[in-house]
């Protein structure tokens, strides 16, 4: 009896009711390591950790939202992560997909927080309203900002996933009638990780998953408690378009010659110079596609508080003075480039962006 429990409480055990073999886990295990930008020299590990490991208790929260970060984890296929990370957590609670609801759901939320307290996973998503004390999203009666300082504040680690629970999303952008705010001002002090994005990419929050299980901690992050393996890099520095911004080819007008042949969006206010991501290398739809390759600039919806400082989302970002895209290709030599702007990268907006922090070693 006690051997069946385990098997039923064990992610092997789950993965082989649903039909996942060794090889399609190993498969998924190294796209994570991929993802989490650690050699392969972890792969053994990362295999015998998610496969031996007991499930985790999981509850994902939705407060101000769109359900787009839900759908986005949900329909993610490639390799089955929708499959593996549902079966790699023993999924308790989530208002999108449970049968149950009313007072049964609540139960099922309180359960946890009780007796599970500080070994679940809490994921929050959407901004949490902190006007007239929350009464602008209420759940069973509940405000959220009640709900969560007991949920986030009573879990292992947290995830903050999409642009709203990161830093409240559409619903701060100004004028902000419901005091909207992210997860990290609103409940202070918890063991936060923030996955900013409009919406979320699943691969990235599957990693950090993956690497909470492997590591039994968080990954490394930035200022902005962002995953380095995911927001360290500039999008500029790793876009297939990068070599028209050297040369000087740009779009200019939606439809054009340029746009067809797949120039430079910049003048079409494309802030990738100014904002942090790896949908570059990640992409979205099954690794097919991404934005700018789409022929649609970037918005930044990574970057924190986007809705506000990133927009109007088709106007041009400032160029550096004595530096800018309206120079030839000619001049964008690196003898004028290093006479103008001495000591820094030959880059676009060098004044607006910071070099990313190196990924530090990471403990085992």
């Amino acid at each position: 009896m006690l051997a069946v429990e385990t098997e039923q409480a064990s992610l092997a055990g789950a993965l082989g009711r649903r039909g996942i073999t060794r090889r399609q886990l190993v498969k998924f295990c190294s796209l994570m390591l991929t993802t989490l930008a650690l050699p392969d020299k972890y792969l053994a590990a990362t295999v015998a950790a998610v496969s031996k490991a007991k499930k985790q208790v999981l509850v994902w929260m939705q407060f101000q939202d769109c359900a787009g970060c839900s759908e986005s984890m949900l329909r993610s296929s490639h390799p089955e992560i929708a499959d593996i990370v549902l079966d790699l957590f023993s999924w308790e609670y989530h208002e999108l997909i449970m049968a149950g609801s009313g007072a049964a759901a609540n139960a099922v939320l309180d359960r946890v927080v009780t007796q599970e307290k500080g070994n679940y996973i809490a994921v929050v998503e959407g901004g949490i309203p902190t006007a007239d004390g929350g009464v602008y999203c209420t759940i069973g009666g509940r405000s959220a900002l009640d709900i969560a300082k007991t949920v986030c504040g009573n879990a292992a680690a947290t995830i903050a996933v999409g642009a709203c629970a990161a830093d409240g999303g559409f619903m701060r952008a100004h004028p902000n009638p419901t005091g909207a705010v992210g997860l990290e001002e609103a409940v202070p002090g918890i063991r936060l990780i923030n996955m900013n994005g409009c919406a979320h990419n699943p691969v990235n929050t599957a990693a950090v998953l993956v690497h909470y299980l492997t590591f039994r901690d968080l990954p490394a992050v930035d200022q902005h408690n962002r995953p380095l393996f995911a927001y360290g890099r500039v999008i500029h520095d790793q876009c297939e378009r990068r070599a028209h911004y050297d040369a000087g080819r740009f779009v200019t007008e939606w439809g054009d010659e340029g746009h067809r042949k797949g120039y430079c969006l910049y003048k079409m206010g494309c802030k990738g110079p100014a904002a942090t991501f790896n949908c570059p290398t990640a992409q979205w739809n099954d690794h097919t596609s991404w934005p700018i390759r789409a022929g649609h600039g970037c918005i930044a919806c990574a970057s924190p508080r986007f809705w506000d400082h990133m927009s109007p989302f088709y106007d041009r970002l400032p160029s550096v003075p004595g530096f800018g895209v309206e120079v030839t290709a000619g001049e964008l030599g690196l003898g004028l480039v290093g006479a103008v702007v001495a000591g820094v990268t030959v880059h676009g907006l060098i004044t607006m962006i910071r070099p990313a922090p190196p990924y530090p070693e990471t403990k085992v």
